[in-house]
């Protein structure tokens, strides 16, 4: 047997081994939500047509001819009856792109579409694309809305790492054909995590935004806004309302941006956000919860206090380590939630919840009173009803 075709059959036996498997929840969980023991998605999952030339007459060693370096940040939708995501896969080269893999299950046996999804570009083509949120918007179409990072013309000589970052639109009916549209117009000077409102709002598209100085520093940018535009085909927002700022000495203290569009509940729009603070070991990113007024998503009814989601065990480390990051979920029509999140740039995970629970959690949680003595009489409350009860712990 040559060595392309023993290569061959232990790459097949390696990829069949890291795909198919159950995954199987951690319990007894938070009460808030399960997570599972294996990620859905990561480097294992990109097929092999994806990462070899399988010609062994041009390749008779069977390299890797482009590799993949992270699977991670997938939109997520349910679409003809199968789970869908909606991931970005990072090449050894930098470079991103989107690819869509499907399952009948919201928590394992994902399998990618042999190609990645080809996506158009504008008159000024993109050096980079990324963390795609998809919406099914009442008007018909489901719009992904991403970030397009291109290099910054501003930039002194001999920097080669200043860039701009935008919002990149496309829209589709079946997550195979896209058809660019024009990036949302700001006033900001850069815009990141942005996400379309699956309902109009007066008549008009809403779109949370995260205004922001500098490719990487918020700055000036108070946190999360909204606004509201006339059309998707030229998007542009004339102003956007801040509806939930960073704070000082908090998870969100450097800045915070939406994760996926918003759960509409009975009780109001549930959003699920992340928060970015500062450490000496770097940026952290942990996921927040907060939940507006159905008449009116600008207005912040429930804001329960600190993380709801932080990286933990494994999900601590890889290529930018103590990252957790959301940007899909899938809410089915029996309440029931899954929250698709990356770990530390690197690899896909899943949660499961329900409305219920999560409405419960965002009402009946405490809200952060930012100050310590504070905090302190909030945890006594707590321990003096809990030993009222007699409960033998």
């Amino acid at each position: 047997m040559s060595v392309f075709s023993e290569r061959l059959a232990a790459l097949k036996a390696q990829f069949k081994a890291h795909t198919e498997f159950k995954n199987r929840p951690i319990l007894p969980g938070n009460g808030i939500f399960c997570r599972y023991e294996r990620p859905v998605l990561d480097t294992g999952f990109a097929p092999l047509i994806w990462r070899y030339d399988l010609n062994e007459q041009s390749n008779p060693y069977l390299m890797e001819r482009l590799g993949v370096n992270a699977v991670l940040n997938p939109g997520a939708i349910y679409h003809d009856g199968k789970y869908c995501l909606v991931a970005r896969v990072e090449g050894y080269d930098r470079k991103s792109f989107f690819a869509v893999a499907r399952s009948t299950s919201p928590v394992d046996g994902f399998v990618f579409d042999d190609k990645p999804c080809a996506i158009p570009t504008t008159d000024s083509p993109e050096t980079n694309v990324y963390d795609m949120r998809l919406t099914r918007h009442e008007d018909g179409y489901i719009y992904g809305l991403f970030c397009a990072e291109r290099k910054d013309p501003a930039a002194p000589k001999g920097d080669e790492s200043a860039a701009v970052a935008q919002c990149g639109i496309v829209r589709t009916l079946d997550l195979l054909h896209w058809e660019r549209l024009p990036d949302l117009k700001t006033r900001a000077a850069q815009q990141r995590n942005v996400v379309l409102h699956p309902e109009f709002i007066q008549g008009k598209y809403a779109f949370y935004t995260r205004p922001q100085d500098s490719f990487i520093e918020a700055g000036s940018g108070g946190g999360i806004g909204l606004g509201l535009a006339d059309s998707m085909e030229h998007a542009v927002l004339d102003e956007e309302r801040l509806i939930d700022p960073k704070r000082y000495h908090t998870i969100k203290e450097s800045k915070n941006g939406m994760g996926p569009a918003p759960i509409k509940t009975a009780e109001g729009w549930l959003n699920i956000a992340h928060g970015v603070r500062n450490t000496a070991a770097g940026l952290r990113y942990v996921l927040y919860c907060f939940m507006t007024a159905l008449d009116d998503p600008t207005r912040v009814i429930h804001r329960p206090g600190g993380y709801f989601l932080a990286p933990q065990g494994e999900e601590r480390t890889g290529d930018v380590s103590n990252v957790v990051f959301s940007n899909g979920l899938i809410c089915r029509d029996n309440g029931e939630v899954y929250i698709y999140y990356a770990s530390s740039d690197t690899r896909c995970h899943v949660l499961s919840t329900t409305v219920a629970q999560l409405v419960d959690y965002v009402k009946n949680t405490p809200e952060d009173p930012y100050i310590t003595s504070e905090c302190v009489k909030q945890r006594t409350a707590l321990v003096e009803t809990n030993l009222n009860l007699g409960l033998d712990l």
